[in-house]
């Protein structure tokens, strides 16, 4: 996954570097820059950080690095909520479902992303649809995490 959203940030005019940084920063974007915290162990956290980057090239405008800022920290929940949308779109949970992935682990390992990054992704989806959703014939159910297939998908 990584090196897919690498191949796409070089597609939108972006330049990607991996640099060493401070461990509490993971990524920053800036000017058609991202910038990736060197000192990160996976390519899983690597491609969820990217992902996010690129959901602020994407929907974020100005500096937001001050998140004591209330537009600020909501620019940062867009960027977020791009990227999980990005890594974690409903069709994956459905296809991950019909591939017999039954558990958050193996699902975080199909979609090639951190265990972090899948709760969080979760975490938001339940802000936006409440506990289910229902998506192209199935019930995605946040709470616990799982997919139901209907027998009627037209009613």
């Amino acid at each position: 996954m990584y090196e897919t959203l690498l191949v796409e940030a070089t597609h939108l005019g972006i330049d990607t570097y991996e640099k060493q940084m401070s461990h509490r920063i993971k990524g920053l974007y800036a000017n058609n820059v991202i910038w990736i915290n060197k000192n990160m162990e996976t390519s899983y956290e690597k491609g969820c950080i990217l992902a996010e980057e690129l959901g602020h090239y994407h929907t974020s405008s100005g500096d937001i690095i001050n998140q004591n800022i209330i537009q600020n920290r909501k620019q940062e929940k867009v960027a977020r909520s791009w990227a999980y949308k990005k890594l974690v779109p409903l069709s994956k949970i459905i296809q991950a479902h019909k591939e017999g992935i039954r558990n958050r682990y193996e699902l975080a390992q199909y979609l090639e992303i951190t265990e972090e990054f899948l709760d969080n992704a979760i975490k938001r989806y339940k802000e936006k649809y409440g506990a289910t959703v229902n998506y192209k014939g199935y019930t995605i159910c946040f709470e616990p995490l799982g997919v139901i297939e209907w027998f009627y998908k037209n009613f």
